[in-house]
């Protein structure tokens, strides 16, 4: 069965957005163990900076493996 592209949005959005509530809650842990000092804005913004690109990469990379999985079919 083919997974529609508007699935392949949906399931790579609902990861990016699992992975940015992790990032933010691994920033909080970690950064005080290197000394990087932010506050809830700053963790946030930084988190944001990333989401962009995760998800047009899970977007991508989905597709990549489905077209893949087609020819496959072919």
């Amino acid at each position: 069965m083919k997974q529609s592209r508007t699935m392949s949005m949906l399931e790579a959005t609902a990861n990016v957005v699992v992975g940015y509530v992790l990032a933010i809650a691994t920033q909080i842990v970690v950064f005080p163990w290197f000394g990087i000092e932010t506050g809830l804005a700053e963790h946030l913004t930084i988190g944001l900076a990333f989401v962009g690109v995760s998800l047009v990469r899970g977007y991508l990379l989905r597709r990549l493996f489905e077209a893949i999985r087609m020819r496959g079919l072919e």
